[in-house]
């Protein structure tokens, strides 16, 4: 087996690792409960303190002021158990079909995508690339346990729906290098896409699309101020 096909073989591995991982970690009852995380994963990363999320894991021995490239993997996106039983429930004027899930999904992996693009890459930031590279950080991403408050579904004469929140969803996110496949950091965290002001107000497809770019880019201003402190920046 070449190298590319052993750094595929460890990505491949490595996701269904994530998911099981991201499920156990995103369990809205874990962050009520308020548990405390391990101090060691599975594969040797550190619990490092951090109060701007969840929880998040690095390899101590790793470098990652040598990686000056981003290469991006596409985001995994996965609803919140029965949501879209939720929104069937008796009394709900809401009908969401396996099609609009679909949708939901793929706008939210492709606006991942270009909000932590832009984040990242903006005001003397870092390369983003899509191959890999001496020098190129990978970012496996995963949008998990995904609860959209009032789904737009587009449909006739749907009723207007009024909220302060456009729902939560909880980021699991990984770094690799992406030459030799090694798991460099790990985090995790959940929040609500709060309404801007926290007033009550309509809810459609553009103003929930609206609220989610802000809740992304809080989680890509993260990783790039971690980024940065790493470089010196």
């Amino acid at each position: 087996m070449g190298n590319d096909g052993k750094i595929n073989q460890a990505i491949s591995i490595a996701a269904a690792v994530l998911i099981s991982s991201a499920i156990l970690f995103a369990s809205p009852a874990v962050f009520a409960q308020k548990k405390e995380p391990p101090q060691e994963t599975h594969d040797g990363l550190t619990l490092i303190e951090d109060r701007k999320v969840a929880a998040a894991y690095i390899d101590s021995d790793a470098d990652l002021s040598i990686y000056n490239k981003i290469m991006i993997l596409d985001c995994y996106v996965a609803f919140k158990k029965d949501w879209q039983k939720d929104q069937k429930k008796t009394g709900s004027r809401i009908r969401v079909s396996s099609s609009d899930m679909e949708r939901i999904k793929a706008d939210v992996a492709a606006l991942f995508r270009d909000v932590f693009t832009e984040k990242l890459g903006s005001d003397d930031g870092y390369e983003i690339v899509t191959a890999a590279g001496d020098d190129v950080l990978l970012v496996r991403p995963a949008i998990i346990d995904l609860d959209v408050t009032a789904p737009d579904t587009m449909t006739a004469g749907r009723t207007s729906t009024y909220t302060t929140s456009a729902g939560a969803a909880t980021l699991y996110i990984e770094l690799y290098d992406s030459v030799t496949g090694d798991i460099l950091a790990r985090a995790v965290d959940r929040k609500e896409a709060r309404k801007a002001g926290g007033y009550l107000s309509y809810s459609n497809r553009v103003t929930n699309r609206s609220d989610a770019r802000r809740l992304l880019g809080r989680w890509a201003g993260l990783l790039r101020e971690k980024l940065d402190e790493l470089h010196g920046k």
